[in-house]
């Protein structure tokens, strides 16, 4: 590069040399430095513009955006940055008009000037506004830049045709979607550009987002996780920003104008099917404008776009080949069903772990046969040691009364590694379901709906809602590197509360959900070797689920599958110096053996807080 003809100072300089040096690494890597590295020199008064605060905060999103968003003189740099970047992808940005009201347009089209980034063109298709001062805006702001370029529609053809005239007008290697009324932040495309950059193989990038509302206050904003398959077929959460290769758009078809309300999300849908290059860069670069007759204002506006959604989602599963009902979650907009077909009858086979309790063995076992008309079930009970003689014969009055329950003595130290992968040597399912003497199922048809998940190829450990007896939630999914090893999400809300964007209600991939309720496939279970144990009580779980996502496979939540759970009730607390020291080694052991715990995990973003368990800020 040529520093001098760029008149680059120092700092800018500093980053481009980091740029270089971490091109070939994955993004986050860049991300968060690039956020850390802000962060720091606003703290410390350095070159980079000090924060400016002028008045108290009013909410913690406030106070996030004081610390993360670009100021004046980060700008300024940010464009020798952009200048000096070694890749320089050309990006059409792709916007569809129609009627839009003066003020949100020309905020829409001075968003796009903004940009710190030059290599962009806009491509505009007015749908036939019959308010002539919308072509009139667009054709004024096209004499001012010649990357801005403008056709009329002679007639109104809804959001996919014109955004399919608009695309045709495109000549960038990717193409980014920018709603009429939307803004971007300056630094959108630069962040774009960069990942970008980074990995040139990918073929669909998604950003975080937030919201705007007509007296300018910043809202609302929505951190996502990477890539989720199944937590995207619950909901369209990737949402915008979203960038995609030119190439592969024209190949999947463009837009359909069938799909209109859910035009974006049939889309994704589609390339999904061809590219598993999908990349989600953790920033806010999108502002999406919450108006009366916005989508972004209530979810209820537009209510095409959840009919046009689950008819976008049955074409999905139909083209994939899997046989599967869609229905919308009425009591959670924008939440989706996707309830599989069953494609034979396994064998599943309970695995109990319990140490004496046989009254709460007996009604686990009696609530896991009531709610469920499985023909092909099998329990195995493994006794660790029990001493109590009413536990000892209710084990064996049940063993008695069904041919199904078999009693598997494992005495010794308690170690529920070893119980398990004892339990599943003696089972003979294909199906294992992992069971806690202390749970108790709630749903109807809840072993089916969980094997409907598990009998997929790509699917590894299938979880359940588990709820504390006052209708708390103790799991929901857990987050790798909360709380310093993992988490559970949503710990302790409220069982019927709808959790970050509907996250509680929406069936998901986490990186591992509790061996309390767990299903698995025995084919995957061996390929991921069992359980560890040398993790005798903590982490077990979560170290064989995060060995299941090594081996390829994707673990799932599913808010519809409900069990009580009592948490660890026959164990009790440990509070010995012995029990400390193990737990201190198991955590240990856990840190040393996944970087994920500290790099972070890919279904939680990496601005939420790892130290509480309710999704909310790092801030």
């Amino acid at each position: 590069m040529n520093s001098e003809r760029l008149q680059l100072d120092e700092t800018t300089a500093q980053l481009v040399e980091r740029v270089r040096i971490m091109e070939a690494s994955r993004f986050w890597r860049l991300r968060n430095w690039w956020h850390r590295l802000k962060a720091r020199i606003r703290r410390s008064n350095g070159a980079i513009a000090p924060l400016q605060v002028t008045s108290q905060p009013r909410t913690v999103y406030d106070r996030w955006r004081e610390l993360h968003e670009p100021r004046a003189a980060d700008i300024a740099r940010m464009r020798g940055l952009a200048a000096a970047l070694p890749h320089l992808p050309q990006i059409s940005i792709v916007v569809a008009t129609y009627e839009t009201p003066q003020a949100y347009l020309r905020a829409m089209l001075d968003s796009v000037l903004a940009q710190v980034y030059e290599r962009w063109e806009l491509c505009v298709a007015d749908d036939a506004s019959r308010d002539p001062s919308v072509l009139a805006t667009l054709r004024h702001y096209a004499a001012r830049d010649p990357r801005i370029r403008v056709t009329a529609r002679s007639e109104n053809g809804h959001i996919s045709a014109a955004s399919n005239t608009a695309l045709s007008l495109a000549s960038g290697d990717y193409v980014a979607f920018l709603d009429h009324d939307d803004v971007l932040a300056p630094e959108a495309l630069l962040e774009v550009a960069v990942a970008l950059g980074t990995d040139p193989s990918c073929d669909v990038l998604y950003t975080d987002e937030d919201k705007i509302d007509d007296s300018g206050t910043w809202r609302d904003p929505y951190f996502k996780p990477d890539w989720s398959p199944e937590s995207f077929l619950a909901r369209m959460y990737v949402g915008h920003l979203l960038v995609c290769r030119r190439a592969l758009v024209l190949e999947a078809g463009g837009f359909r104008s069938e799909f209109d309300g859910s035009q974006d999300y049939d889309l994704v849908l589609r390339l999904s099917e061809r590219t598993g290059r999908i990349l989600h860069l953790p920033a806010v670069l999108y502002h999406w404008r919450a108006h009366p007759n916005s989508t972004a204002s209530t979810g209820s506006v537009k209510s095409y776009a959840t009919s046009a959604a689950e008819r976008a989602l049955r074409a999905a599963l139909e083209r994939r080949g899997e046989r599967a009902t869609v229905h919308a979650k009425t009591e959670s907009p924008g939440v989706y069903d996707v309830r599989f077909a069953l494609t034979g009858t396994p064998r599943i086979s309970l695995i109990v772990p319990t140490r004496d309790h046989g009254e709460d063995v007996e009604r686990c076992l009696g609530a896991a046969f009531a709610r469920t008309a499985y023909p092909s079930l099998d329990v195995t009970i493994v006794d660790n040691g029990s001493t109590e003689p009413d536990s000892l014969a209710t084990f064996e009055r049940l063993a008695a009364a069904d041919s199904r329950i078999a009693i598997l003595r494992q005495p010794g130290p308690f170690n529920f590694s070893r119980l398990i992968n004892a339990g599943v040597a003696h089972a003979a399912g294909d199906v294992l379901l992992l069971l806690n003497n202390d749970t108790e199922a709630v749903s109807d048809g809840w072993i089916e709906a969980m094997l409907e998940y598990a009998q997929r190829p790509a699917i590894g450990a299938v979880g359940a809602l588990l709820l504390y007896p006052d209708g708390t939630v103790q799991h929901a999914g857990v987050v790798a590197g909360l709380g310093g090893v993992a988490g559970h999400s949503h710990k302790h809300f409220p069982g019927d509360a709808p959790g970050y964007f509907h996250a509680l209600r929406a069936i998901g991939n986490y990186s591992a959900v509790t061996a309390a309720c767990m299903m698995v496939r025995r084919d995957a279970f061996e390929r991921a070797g069992g359980f560890d144990e040398s993790l005798a009580v903590a982490f077990n779980d979560v170290d064989f689920c995060l060995r299941l996502r090594e081996a390829g496979f994707r673990n799932v939540y599913l808010p519809h599958v409900v069990l009580f759970h009592a948490e660890s009730k026959s164990r009790g607390p440990e509070t010995q110096p012995q029990a400390i020291d193990r737990f201190a080694r198991e955590i240990a052991t856990m840190k040393a053996r996944w970087p994920v715990l500290a790099t972070g995990d890919p279904y939680y973003n990496p601005n939420l807080t790892l130290d509480r368990e309710d999704f909310s800020l790092d801030a």
